[in-house]
């Protein structure tokens, strides 16, 4: 699955752009596991990161498929 990610998660990350392999009946939660794992820095954000699957809003309990494309949504301020 591909996996896009925006403002500090980017940095975190330090791609823009990642490919998961998930197994089969993953949820959202599992892929930022994942990379949490794989990235110990993403977890001062655990909390305000939004995801959205294929476009739409979803909650981390939501399933992913093959061919999915989650992005990691940071919080938003201003005024």
């Amino acid at each position: 699955m591909r996996v896009l990610a925006f403002a500090r998660l980017r940095e975190l990350l330090a791609s823009g752009e990642l490919t998961l392999e998930l197994a089969a009946g993953a949820r959202v939660s599992d892929a930022w596991r994942m990379l949490a794992a794989r990235h110990g820095a993403l977890e001062e954000l655990a909390n305000s990161t939004r995801f959205a699957r294929n476009g739409q809003i979803v909650s981390c309990d939501t399933r992913l498929a093959d061919g999915d494309e989650l992005a990691l949504l940071p919080p938003v301020g201003g005024g």
